[in-house]
């Protein structure tokens, strides 16, 4: 037994979460009340998909393609004009689980040589990250296409592991066959636990490169600190991955990270054959790295310089 768990203790802590402890409680899904809705883009009519709730406040705010727009709620706060919103497209597409996954395209940079597919942190849906995304693009030049993990959202199902690794192929394959982005273009950005979908595409596909913001090791790396082996049922299994990713690989950790501990990253780092540079952020913790300068700055010189001279 492992800090006093039977092996049968730790396998419901996994596939039975959330569960009463708080160190665990850090590796249950916690999808947000939906922040937006995709309403249909013409006047015919037809159902909305999105969450229950009504749709205030959104003032008429919407992104359009051919068939969805965006609609958000107040609790998206997003930070940004109608013109900004006429250029994001939002669309749904299937997992090879059933699930249908909510995909947004957010054109920040015409002309950018690179495509970030991003997948978001645990708590948080597109709605409230779509102001993110229109500065993060913006400022490194790069367009971005994120997607809802199942459960989130407009996405359907229930949110697991088996469905994020889902999720993120159909994400990749809509990027891919959508708007023609090739893979040596494309970036996979993971933040928080969105770094395991990341990883796992990105050590079975050769792309630009792998970002990896706040991430985790393990599961039980995260519950037990002292975890030194990867057990048959633990989750999220970073650790055992990165090494087989080819693509280069920068990880950014906040050294005084209080949900995934900095030693994570380190650990990840020194796994990863392909990690440039690292970004240690002194000080940051879980959810403020963005606000540092040097963020900014590390990513656009991996983007605009490392990337670009990178001999094939």
């Amino acid at each position: 037994a492992m800090n006093g768990l039977s092996i049968s203790e730790l396998c419901c802590l996994f596939c039975c979460p959330p569960c009463p402890s708080r160190i665990a409680a850090k590796l249950a899904f916690l999808p947000p009340q939906p922040t937006y809705v995709f309403v249909p883009d013409s006047e015919a009519g037809g159902a909305s998909v999105g969450g229950g709730g009504s749709v205030r406040g959104a003032g008429g705010i919407t992104g359009t393609t051919a068939r969805w727009k965006l609609q958000l709620t107040e609790r998206a706060e997003f930070q940004y004009s109608q013109r900004e919103l006429d250029n994001v497209e939002v669309f749904v597409t299937r997992s090879s689980r059933g699930n249908r996954i909510g995909c947004m395209y957010v054109r920040c940079s015409p002309g950018a040589r690179f495509t970030v597919l991003f997948s978001h942190g645990n708590a948080v849906d597109l709605g409230q990250m779509s102001s993110f995304y229109f500065g993060l693009g913006t400022r490194i030049n790069c367009n971005i296409f994120s997607y809802d993990y199942s459960g989130y959202g407009v996405s359907t199902g229930k949110p697991s592991e088996k469905n994020l690794y889902s999720d993120i192929d159909a994400a990749w394959h809509a990027l891919r066959t959508r708007y023609g982005v090739s893979p040596e273009n494309i970036i996979l950005y993971g933040q928080s636990i969105g770094t395991v979908p990341t990883v796992d595409l990105a050590s079975r596909y050769e792309c630009a490169a792998a970002v990896l913001h706040s991430p985790l090791t393990s599961g039980m790396r995260v519950a037990f600190p002292d975890t030194k082996n990867t057990y048959c049922f633990d989750a999220f299994p970073n650790i055992e991955k990165v090494s087989k990713i080819t693509s280069p690989v920068l990880i950014i950790h906040g050294t005084e990270d209080e949900v995934i501990d900095f030693s994570h990253g380190l650990a990840l780092f020194e796994r990863c054959p392909k990690a440039v540079e690292p970004l240690w952020v002194e000080g940051a913790g879980h959810n403020d790295i963005e606000l540092y300068s040097q963020y900014l700055e590390r990513l656009r010189r991996f983007v605009t310089q490392e990337l670009v001279n990178r001999r094939n």
